[in-house]
């Protein structure tokens, strides 16, 4: 028996206001996505084509991967990847830890003071210290030189511990209370319940840690001297803002580095780019749960 299907005609005005929506978010999609394809395209373009090039760049010119043999011969990027990764693991892993204290805390329904320290800890949000007091802090602390500098200033985000606390506010209270009938405590409940209840804010939260410290460079620009231990972003505002790429072609010609350069920075863009970019679809099925989680009641 064939179904019957109800078909609902659009209208006129239906339609086009579909086909503007389209074209519309084609338009938006191309103007965001441009200067992505403009970098990636230019960094395998030939220099010297690429100075002589002018409108829009829909591909490379004179194809080369010379630039990134350029990057790949500075040991400060590698150095730079390292020191990124020490810190976007130490810290994330200390980041996810206290979040979580901190949000199985508020979470509590019987806690005494709640409102008034979640007004207190929400205060931090809008007003700081500021610049100076936090660096004299850091550095009466002994942390100056240190990977603990890059770390401890940013050891939780308020924002990020409130969507996880609404996430863990709408788990049943029965299965709380089940497990104290079992003599469960709160490590056991927060552990063995609320976590493994919430791997999609949890992953959404990492992701907001991990991106932050991947681009973070203005806390390595303030208390770290040592080169050794520069991070990777930091590296690429040496290299974009202070011109900095002679380390990377000893072996070009001083006419030839101006232009080369030009290239090396957008390589030197696509290969700090390029990892936290590839994280992006095996959490992203995650983002719409874990951030509407955070966004149904405060």
């Amino acid at each position: 028996m064939k179904k019957n299907r109800t078909l609902i005609k659009r209208s006129l005005g239906e339609r086009i206001f579909e086909l503007f929506n389209i074209l519309l978010m084609v338009l938006l999609c191309m103007i965001m996505l441009y200067p992505i394809l403009y970098v990636l395209f230019a960094s395998f373009s030939n220099a010297a084509e690429l100075i002589k090039h002018s409108g829009l760049l829909l591909k490379p010119v004179g194809f080369t991967t010379q630039a990134y043999k350029f990057v790949a011969k500075n040991p400060m990027i590698l150095r730079g990847y390292a020191n990124t990764l020490i810190v976007l693991v130490c810290g994330v892993s200390l980041n996810l830890v206290l979040t979580s204290l901190g949000a199985y805390f508020l979470s509590r329904k019987n806690v005494k003071l709640k409102r008034p320290i979640t007004l207190m800890i929400i205060f931090t949000m809008y007003f700081s210290g500021g610049m100076i007091p936090i660096y004299f802090t850091v550095k009466d602390l002994g942390l100056l030189d240190s990977y603990l500098a890059m770390i401890l200033p940013v050891a939780i985000n308020t924002y990020n511990m409130i969507i996880m606390r609404t996430s863990f506010e709408s788990i049943p209270t029965s299965l709380e209370e089940a497990a104290r009938i079992d003599g469960a405590g709160h490590m056991t409940i927060l552990c063995k319940i609320v976590l493994p209840l919430s791997k999609a804010v949890i992953a959404v939260i990492i992701m907001y840690y991990a991106v932050s410290h991947w681009n973070s460079w203005f806390n390595a620009m303030l208390f770290i001297n040592d080169r050794k231990k520069f991070p990777l972003q930091l590296v690429l505002r040496e290299i974009l803002i202070q011109n900095d790429t002679s380390n990377m072609m000893q072996m070009v010609g001083i006419g030839e580095q101006s232009m080369i350069g030009e290239t090396i920075k957008y390589a030197v863009i696509v290969v700090s780019t390029v990892p936290i970019l590839c994280i992006y679809p095996f959490v992203q099925k995650y983002f719409v749960q874990g951030v509407m989680i955070g966004a149904v009641k405060g």
